[in-house]
């Protein structure tokens, strides 16, 4: 008889998704079929709309995790259960903006893209290797996805304009019809996370006025598009991946 060794599959080993506990049901329950889901909400410590959105309380620096020292306890509980390393932001996340945004920036290989004067600061010593481009909307990664290949696609004009006077290709897509309850639209950035070459996007495209531009823009860099339902593109606060 030969014997294989056994491999018996731990937290470390499976995939952590942080998402909004509010998201629809539909694209939760098939979130948990990828990884494991670890859902948040907040209470009276921001404005409801973006209570539970990862990207308002955490910001990931290359492997780094970066947490708003004002995360509910509740949350502190399931990262720790799940052996997920992070450290603490300066900064406590703010019940306005732009002191709600601290933690919104975009990081890349090579760039930190946020309004640098609301940035926490332990982002910015994080980050001093890398290229500072500001901008004046506070909620970037709401409104800005990097790609894999050094793209980006965003729903502020703004920062349309200031990644393409800094010789950055940007695709501007306009988020009307984008869900965020509460307000007339969300955003694209908060729609949707990227996993190794996968995009997966809270909707689908089908539902999305630009969704075909927005597909062949994808494809360029070979990414591949999971809808994780079929309703219209809802802004949850991002996907955020952790190996």
């Amino acid at each position: 008889m030969t014997c294989y060794p056994v491999h018996i599959i731990t937290f470390e080993d499976q995939m952590k998704i942080i998402v909004n506990k509010s998201i629809p049901k539909e694209a939760r329950i098939n979130i948990s079929k990828i990884g494991i889901e670890v859902a948040i909400e907040t209470d009276g410590i921001t404005y409801s709309a973006i209570s539970g959105h990862p990207d308002i309380f955490f910001c990931k620096v290359d492997n780094v995790l970066i947490a708003a020292p004002n995360i509910p306890n509740e949350v502190v509980l399931k990262l720790s259960k799940l052996n997920i390393e992070y450290i603490y932001g300066v900064e406590k996340v703010g019940k306005k903006y732009p002191n709600s945004a601290k933690y919104n920036a975009v990081v890349t290989d090579n760039y930190l893209i946020h309004n640098l004067k609301v940035t926490d600061n332990k982002i910015k010593e994080l980050c001093v290797d890398k290229t500072p481009i500001h901008v004046n909307q506070a909620y970037t990664r709401c409104n800005l996805l990097p790609l894999n290949d050094g793209r980006f696609v965003t729903s502020d004009m703004g920062i349309y304009n200031t990644l393409s006077n800094n010789n950055i290709e940007v695709l501007f897509v306009d988020p009307k019809h984008i869900i965020l309850p509460g307000f007339d639209n969300g955003f694209f950035g908060g729609a949707c996370g990227i996993y190794n070459d996968r995009i997966y996007i809270i909707g689908s495209l089908l539902n999305f006025e630009p969704g075909i531009r927005l597909s062949k823009y994808l494809s360029i860099g070979k990414l591949n598009i999971v809808e994780l339902y079929n309703g219209p593109l809802y802004d949850g606060g991002s996907l955020l991946f952790i190996d």
